[in-house]
């Protein structure tokens, strides 16, 4: 009988260069898992089984649901699309994987600290604790599933089988932890794996220890794919022009290069240990994303409730403050230094009450160094 195996898995921020990763033009981010967790159980079972759970309540699921071992349908708003959507996608990608599924199956539970819809990859973590589930309980070979390929795999199970248009950030930093700069290029196009480049992904030796973060999630909920979507086509429109005529003057083109650059130069100030003009680069960042959002037809920018907030840190005593995930809501963060934590958790937190953002949750926190993390365990 085979052992339990425990997961758990960090949420991230995009701290530069962002939505560049891939989904609005390959370039580079600056990206960081936070000590906000997800995590999961998978073990052996009568049926396959999928299980939402509580932190800490890992035999009482809060819902559950049984499956055929095969191509699991599902709609739109089936609550366990994440679920279906990763196995289906395993099984067809190592064909092997069914004889093994069908000869013992798994219940696999998964619990979030992860705010639904937050901007702070909430389902690229849940998909990536199955695909890791999966490959440590069936004993898959390494050398096809290492954490590059398990990155690229929730990318297309997120774009291709979940119809959400995404990038490629989400998925690596989640899956690999630290504070890294991620190089995208070669990848604009979204092409099967194996047929473009990996991301690079480099980890960075940063002052960690004078880095604060306050995430501020505001409650308002979004599909951050119907953000990107319109984005990513505009820039793609954007981008055939100039190839076709090299004349051809595109403010998105040219605000996105903004964009991309705050990573490159961010990095240089970062490994100095210059805090504050890398929290000057973050504004920057934020500033020029509310810009193309305007331009491409958001009437509220980056979202009121994002700049409300954004602006609160800002006049607080923050280094820096931006949007984290696509806009229109989800969260933002403040890089902050530590002495000054509280000053701007409470200015946060009287501007999500005078605008009545109810929903809205506040969370300290500091670099994740570990990504994802699976590790057996006796009940």
């Amino acid at each position: 009988m085979k052992a339990r195996y425990l997961l758990k898995i960090p949420a991230r921020i995009n701290i530069l260069g962002n939505p560049t990763d891939a989904n609005e033009g390959d370039y580079h981010t600056i990206s960081a898992a936070i000590s906000l967790f997800a995590g999961g159980v998978i073990e052996p079972a009568e049926e396959l089984t999928f299980q939402f759970l509580k932190k800490g309540e890992l035999d009482n699921p809060v819902d559950s649901q049984t499956a055929r071992v095969g191509q699991i349908p599902f709609t739109p708003d089936d609550k366990f699309k994440l679920f279906k959507a990763a196995v289906s996608r395993m099984l067809r990608f190592y064909r092997p994987l069914k004889l093994q599924m069908e000869k013992a199956k798994v219940r696999i539970g998964i619990w979030t600290e992860v705010p639904r819809q937050s901007g702070l990859a909430g389902s690229s973590i849940i998909i990536l604790i199955i695909l890791n589930a999966l490959k440590e309980f069936y004993d898959l070979p390494k050398t096809e599933f290492n954490d590059y390929v398990l990155a690229e795999l929730t990318q297309r199970i997120e774009e291709i089988d979940l119809g959400v248009t995404c990038g490629f950030s989400d998925r690596y930093v989640t899956q690999m932890g630290g504070l890294a700069y991620l190089d995208y290029r070669g990848k604009l196009f979204h092409k099967n794996i194996f047929e473009e480049p990996f991301a690079t992904y480099e980890r960075l030796d940063a002052p960690i220890e004078e880095m604060a973060f306050i995430v501020a999630s505001s409650g308002v909920v979004r599909e951050s794919g119907s953000v990107h979507s319109i984005l990513r086509g505009r820039y793609l429109l954007e981008y055939e022009k100039k190839m076709t005529y090299p004349e051809y003057t595109s403010p998105i083109l040219e605000k996105f290069s903004e964009v991309a650059e705050t990573a490159w130069v961010g990095k240089i100030h970062l490994l100095r240990g210059d805090l504050e003009a890398f929290g000057n680069l973050m504004n920057k960042n934020h500033r020029l994303v509310n810009e193309i959002m305007l331009y491409c037809g958001f009437p509220g920018g980056a979202g009121e409730a994002n700049n409300l907030l954004i602006e609160a840190a800002l006049n607080n005593g923050a280094l820096g403050a931006k949007l984290t995930g696509a806009g229109g809501g989800g969260s933002v963060f403040a890089l902050v230094r530590p002495k000054n934590e509280e000053r701007v958790v409470n200015a946060l937190r009287q501007v999500a009450e005078k605008n009545q953002l109810h929903d809205a949750r506040l969370y300290r926190v500091n670099i994740a160094q570990k990504g994802a993390e699976v590790k057996k365990a006796d009940k």
